[in-house]
């Protein structure tokens, strides 16, 4: 559930027109605002489908091994996407990114969904992620743009309940789709449904755009730019020498890491690696929360239909309960009085991630009931709702308000960057202990070869997750 926060929200100018009895769903405002939820619902819907289709194409495709690049394919263009995507707004306002990431989006889903072959379905997922990083950062400056600033919790509140729905009905609609058409029409079919948003959105936009017109902005930073597609180079380059795990491939994995190590360096702020007290450990602690609980959460559709036997539909609502708690998890952090406890919670909100995460590793015990696994996603889904909310309050808490903008920015970056890493590693530690044989293309349980490493991979992500809640302590800046 990655967001994206542009560098322009926090300067855009506020609306001179303002009614202060206008909401959200007045006559001004309705055809964006059900626009740009129609889109969000889009993309919500496309990621919970997604990861319940995603073991059947990847067992067709005979491309188990690849199948932590289908995630973290999306997440490393997303890398470059978002910077691009930030300074094109700023140039030239939200609406050409925002059709351009649309068209983008849907061209990544087509390419996936007629996908021959693993890797060509891996690239439309990657196209999938330029497209979804010029969206999301696009639809925050709309609405920094085109509403004041007493209706912007609101409209932010509206995106994070749009995920609750398809959180839903996603596995349900992608699980029967899966079992009785078949995968391919799970991508082929989101294309269509882009269509609604467009034609509710565009022209509300289009006045938008005309009643407050985008001063000329300054040309792209060049070198911000290169930083962010090296950052997405050299992540897909060290993802790339893990999956061969020979001599060959320690030539891309140098260069990776060459390329990775100093775009990191540039676009997070000082000290962020080395868990700086204050807001270096509030952008770190971002990163590792997000990075630990997706890079899981992509492996459990398919060990709940390999290691259990599940359908795809049943396997995609192993994760529902997940997203319905995240929402609970967001609104517990943000009632009267919590302000006080919130590095506590942050903590406790690590620890129930941790503690999910681990205790999914007991389905792969026969004898445990596979609706086990729900309950424990239920339980990481309050933990991810507490830290992730809480982060983002926090970073605006301890950035000055001309640094803002950049330290959202930053954020979204951490998050992207945990999510492309932990995944990563997550599929090479799958490639390695055997999970993605040629024995993985045949139905039933146990066909993913080894539920070790299923095992290896849910334990070391609620390590990652363990590591978070250490350092929470840090995110106090010193006095």
């Amino acid at each position: 559930m990655t967001t994206a926060s542009p560098t322009s929200v926090d300067s855009v100018p506020i609306p001179l027109d303002d009614d202060p009895g206008d909401g959200v769903l007045s006559g001004r405002y309705r055809a964006l605002t059900l626009g740009i939820v129609s889109v969000v619902l889009v993309i919500a819907f496309e990621a919970t489908a997604v990861n319940t289709a995603m073991p059947t194409a990847a067992r067709q495709l005979n491309g188990l091994g690849l199948y932590a690049f289908a995630f973290s394919g999306y997440f490393t263009t997303t890398l470059f996407a978002l910077v691009v995507s930030g300074q094109w707004c700023d140039r030239r306002g939200p609406l050409q990114p925002l059709f351009t990431g649309i068209a983008v989006f849907g061209v990544g889903l087509v390419v996936a969904g007629t996908a021959p072959g693993m890797w060509v379905f891996v690239a439309g997922r990657a196209i999938q992620g330029l497209g979804g990083g010029l969206v999301i950062v696009a639809l925050y400056v709309v609405v920094g743009r085109a509403y004041p600033e007493r209706l912007r919790p609101a409209v932010f509140a509206a995106f994070s309940s749009a995920w609750v729905l398809p959180s839903i009905i996603g596995p349900l609609v992608s699980g029967a789709i899966t079992q009785h058409l078949g995968w391919r029409w799970v991508f082929l079919a989101v294309p269509v449904l882009i269509l609604l948003p467009l034609a509710v959105m565009g022209p509300a936009l289009t006045r938008s755009e005309r009643e407050h017109p985008v001063a000329r902005g300054a040309d792209f930073d060049r070198r911000r730019t290169l930083l962010a597609a090296m950052a997405a180079l050299g992540a897909g380059l060290l993802q790339y020498a893990g999956q061969r795990r020979d001599l060959i491939g320690l030539l891309p994995g140098i260069a990776g890491a060459a390329l990775l190590v100093p775009a990191v360096l540039g676009l997070l702020p000082a000290r962020t690696l080395r868990a700086g007290r204050g807001l270096p450990s509030v952008i770190l602690l971002r990163g590792l929360a997000a990075g630990a609980f997706l890079g899981a959460e992509a492996f459990v559709p398919l060990m709940m239909t390999t290691e259990r036997g599940l359908s795809p539909t049943l396997s995609g609502l192993t994760l529902t309960s997940g997203g319905l708690t995240w929402a609970l998890g967001s609104w517990l952090q943000g009632r009267p009085g919590a302000e006080r406890y919130r590095e506590a919670m942050i903590r406790g909100g690590f620890v129930l991630t941790a503690v999910a995460i681990a205790g999914t590793t007991l389905v792969l015990v026969p004898a445990v009931p596979a609706w086990a696994a729900a309950v424990a996603w239920g339980v990481g889904g309050i933990g991810m709702g507490l830290t992730i909310a809480s982060v983002s309050v926090l970073m605006m808490k301890l950035s000055a308000p001309e640094d803002a903008g950049a330290n959202s920015a930053a954020l979204q970056m951490s998050d992207a960057l945990g999510n492309v890493l932990l995944t990563g590693l997550a599929g090479v530690m799958f490639a390695a202990l055997g999970g993605g044989s040629l024995a993985a293309a045949h139905e039933g349980a146990g066909a993913a070869g080894s539920p070790g490493a299923f095992a290896a991979i849910l334990l070391a992500m609620a390590g990652v997750a363990l590591l978070g809640a250490l350092l929470s302590g840090r995110v106090r800046a010193r006095s």
